[in-house]
C-alpha cells in the first residue's frame, strides 16, 4: 500500500476492531497523499451525515484538486447517506477517492455489496477477542519496530493490558520507546507491577499448582487492589478448561497443538506444565468448583469473596488429593 497507484478509487475498510481500522485508515491515507499531497480530506461521520454533503464533496470542484473523502461508522448510517452513498456508487468518481469505514453487520448493506462488485480495495478489521490473537498482535507489533520480546513477556503483557486493544497497542509503544534490547516478563512486570501482580492469572497458575498460602495472599492482594471477583473467577474457569483441553489432547509439538486447540504457543506449553499431576475427575471436580464460585460471585451467594476464595482452596486441595484409579 505504499504506492497511491495500487489503490482503486474505492477503499473500503471493514471490521470492528478499531486500533486496526484506524491504522489502515492512517495507512491509505498516507498512501494516497504520496502522489496528491495537495489532496483535500473530507471526513464524514454517518451519525452526524447531513444529507446532500457526500454528493457536494465529491462533485468536481472548479477550483479543481484531489479530494480523498473518508465516511465513517456506515454501519450506524441513516437512510439519506445509504441512499446517497448507493446513487454515487452508479458513476465513477472523478478526481476522487472515497474510503468507506464499516464495523460490521447488515446495515447499509447494499453499499458494502456495491462497493466490493466495483472493485474496492477490501482492507479486513477483525475483532481480536481469543489469547492467540492478541499474542499474534502484540509480538507483530515489536516485530514492526524491529524489537524482540519473549513469550513470557507476551503473557505478562496480556494479562496487564490486554483487556483492550488499544490499551494493548499502547503499552506496546510504550515499551518499544523506553526501552532498549530484548523486552522479557521482568520488563514488562517494571511498567505494569501493579496490574500483573493482582492479576487473575496469577492466582489462577498458583492455585493450579496447588500452592495456597501463595493463590490466597495474591487474591487478598487483588481484592485490596480494588479487583472484582467476577473476572477472577472468569480468568480461573479459563485457564483451568485451558489445562483440560490440552491434557486431554495427548502428546505433540506445542505448535501443532495450538493450531489443533486455536491457542498460542506459549499457552500451550503452560498449560502443559500446569497438567502435570492433574487427572481428569479431579480437574473436573475442580472446573465444577469454579462453576458454582461463578454462581455466587453473580448474584447467587452472600459473599462474593468468599466464594472466589473458598473455590481456590478447593482447587487446592483437588491438587493435592490422591489419583483417581480406574
Amino acid at each position: 500500500m505504499n504506492e497511491s497507484s495500487a489503490l482503486p478509487q474505492l477503499v473500503l475498510i471493514t471490521g470492528p476492531e478499531r486500533v486496526l481500522a484506524q491504522r489502515a485508515l492512517s495507512h491509505v491515507l498516507e498512501a494516497l497523499g504520496s502522489s496528491h499531497p495537495d489532496a483535500e480530506v473530507i471526513r464524514l461521520d454517518a451519525l452526524e451525515y447531513e444529507p446532500g454533503r457526500l454528493t457536494m464533496d465529491l462533485s468536481p470542484s472548479l477550483f479543481g484538486g484531489h479530494r480523498v473523502v473518508v465516511v465513517r461508522d456506515l454501519d450506524e448510517a441513516t437512510d439519506p447517506l445509504v441512499d446517497e452513498l448507493s446513487d454515487v456508487l452508479k458513476h465513477p468518481l472523478d478526481d476522487a477517492h472515497l474510503v468507506v469505514l464499516h464495523k460490521g453487520g447488515n446495515r447499509a448493506k447494499r453499499v458494502l455489496d456495491a462497493m466490493k462488485k466495483a472493485k474496492a480495495h477490501v482492507i479486513e478489521a477483525p475483532a481480536m477477542k481469543s489469547d492467540r490473537d492478541k499474542s499474534a498482535f502484540i509480538t507483530n507489533e515489536f516485530r514492526i519496530a524491529r524489537r524482540k520480546i519473549t513469550p513470557e513477556a507476551v503473557r505478562a503483557l496480556l494479562e496487564a493490558a490486554g483487556k483492550d486493544t488499544s490499551e494493548l497497542a499502547a503499552a506496546c509503544k510504550q515499551l518499544v520507546d523506553d526501552t532498549t534490547g530484548v523486552v522479557d516478563e521482568n520488563v514488562v512486570a517494571t511498567y505494569h507491577s501493579g496490574k500483573v501482580e493482582a492479576t487473575g492469572f496469577r492466582v489462577a497458575d498458583a492455585a493450579i499448582a496447588g500452592n495456597a498460602p501463595e493463590a490466597l495472599r495474591l487474591l487478598r492482594h487483588a481484592f485490596a487492589s480494588g479487583l472484582d471477583p467476577v473476572p477472577v473467577v472468569a480468568v480461573l474457569a479459563s485457564q483451568l478448561r485451558q489445562v483440560a483441553k490440552v491434557a486431554s489432547a495427548g502428546g505433540g509439538r506445542s505448535a501443532e497443538l495450538a493450531k489443533q486447540l486455536g491457542m498460542p504457543p506459549w499457552q500451550v506449553d503452560r498449560a502443559r506444565g500446569a497438567s502435570r499431576g492433574w487427572d481428569g475427575v479431579r480437574l473436573g471436580r475442580a472446573i465444577q468448583t469454579v462453576a458454582a464460585a461463578d454462581f455466587a460471585v453473580k448474584g447467587g451467594g452472600r459473599d462474593p469473596q468468599y466464594a472466589v476464595e473458598h473455590a481456590v482452596l478447593e482447587i487446592c486441595k483437588q491438587r493435592h488429593a490422591p489419583p483417581e484409579r480406574g
